[in-house]
């Protein structure tokens, strides 16, 4: 796909991948919609609890919300690729976020009917509009400047996504941990536990009715700007073709690690409340523990806003290899100590995650040129990741009684990026090396 902005033609079109798009307003517009789709992302976090104590839910179920919600990202990050190449980012942009209102919106019935299964409808199609979201800006903020510096670029939009995620789950908890009433679910029968479950679960739906009205207001701002970007679209993407990209051993790789680092860091994120309550760590309530994933979120904030310049002075792939077995000792250090540090170490964990997906992405994607999109609609379907090992990771803790020895799973995904690391810092080293005696 083509790309010409402001009136010049973009560098695709003219033949020279050295110059990028110059559209500094669009950039600045990208950012916003990293930080709107971390952010919403990042309440499930929250959710979690809630939904736990109102359905009296074990782990493994609890984690079906996580389920519901990335399982979009299978089903529809190939197909919004393929709209991306039709209609173009902008449009594609809007359809994202006219369906993530629709998610928020699912949330009315979900509490009338005071049932698990309609939260999870809600989540999924949540889900599916913030697919669409992000297959959209992760290539574009790539395009949207130099080459040279597209890693840098992404990790610093990725900044703003955690900005999201660290403010989101703040405001969450004491919207929806903060009215986790002193009566439990447990303890109703019938007509007695509908009522309860409805009338608690009201501050979930006014949570994210405010969302849907702010995400109606961004779609039509992003609607009047849908030909800023003048586009010539492909028509003959496919599916097929895309899913050819995976036959590339560095993008495929980076797909897998992909779908391991998201799995992890959400499994980490969404078992924070339930490992920091337990009295061997903080042995205190989850809605004081709650607001404590912000910490988790923020240090993926700080880390991106720093990893950005360090990415334009270190090579991408020793940044990944460090900040994978730094994740690593952190959760062999919580999970083997007791008291405040344990609890602690694995919110640091955030620090090590901030420079991950950003960099697997650009390792993955460098070199695709007009087929980014179709790239990143491969990529996106490896978030899917976020579905299943936090389930998996919830059936260990549940098989085995423990949390900490659930980590273990969390930490096998980071080893695996610690040898992509490798891998791509090793191909780097081979292509100076055979640049330089050409």
């Amino acid at each position: 796909m083509d790309v010409e902005i402001g009136g010049t033609v973009g560098v695709q079109a003219a033949g020279d991948p050295a110059l990028g798009y110059d559209a500094p307003d669009l950039r600045w517009f990208v950012f916003a919609l990293f930080f709107i789709f971390g952010g919403v992302t990042s309440l499930n976090d929250i959710i979690i609890p809630k939904l736990r104590e109102l359905f009296t839910l074990d782990h493994a179920s609890a984690m079906l919300v996580q389920s519901a919600f990335f399982l979009a990202y299978a089903l529809f990050s190939l197909p919004a690729a393929a709209i991306v190449q039709r209609l173009g980012y902008l449009r594609t942009a809007t359809i994202g976020l006219v369906t993530m209102t629709a998610g928020c919106l699912l949330f009315i019935p979900a509490s009338t009917s005071a049932t698990f299964g309609m939260f999870l409808l809600a989540l999924f199609v949540l889900g599916a509009g913030i697919t669409i979201v992000q297959v959209v800006a992760n290539p574009l903020i790539s395009l949207l400047g130099k080459p040279a510096t597209a890693h840098s670029r992404l990790t610093f939009a990725q900044a703003f996504n955690s900005l999201g995620t660290t403010i989101f789950p703040r405001v969450g908890s004491a919207l929806i941990l903060g009215s986790l009433a002193v009566v439990s679910a447990s303890q109703l029968h019938r007509a007695a536990l509908d009522a309860y479950r409805s009338a608690s679960s009201r501050v979930i739906v006014h949570t994210y009715l405010g969302l849907a009205v702010a995400l109606l207001v961004i779609a039509a701002v992003v609607w009047s700007r849908r030909d800023r970007l003048r586009e010539v679209q492909d028509q003959s993407a496919t599916v097929r073709q895309a899913l050819r990209l995976l036959g590339q051993p560095r993008f495929g790789l980076g797909a897998l690690c992909i779908f391991l680092y998201v799995g992890a860091e959400v499994s980490i994120g969404s078992l924070i409340v339930a490992y920091l309550v337990q009295p061997g760590v903080w042995n205190t309530s989850d809605a004081v523990a709650g607001p404590h994933v912000a910490y988790y979120w923020g240090g993926a904030l700080v880390g991106r806003f720093l990893g950005a310049g360090v990415l334009r002075l270190v090579a991408p792939a020793r940044v990944l290899t460090l900040a994978a077995v730094g994740a690593i000792l952190l959760l062999l250090l919580s999970a083997n100590i007791t008291g405040a540090v344990a609890g602690w170490a694995l919110l640091s964990i955030g620090l090590m995650n901030s420079i991950m997906f950003p960099t697997i992405f650009g390792l993955a994607s460098e070199g695709l040129g007009s087929r980014a999109a179709e790239g990143s609609g491969v990529i996106a379907t490896a978030i899917v990741g976020g579905a299943i090992v936090p389930l998996l990771t919830g059936a260990l803790a549940d098989l085995s009684g423990s949390l900490q020895f659930a980590l273990l799973l969390p930490a096998l995904c980071y080893a695996a990026i610690v040898g992509y690391g490798l891998y791509a810092g090793a191909q780097g080293r081979r292509s100076v090396g055979h640049s330089l005696t050409s």
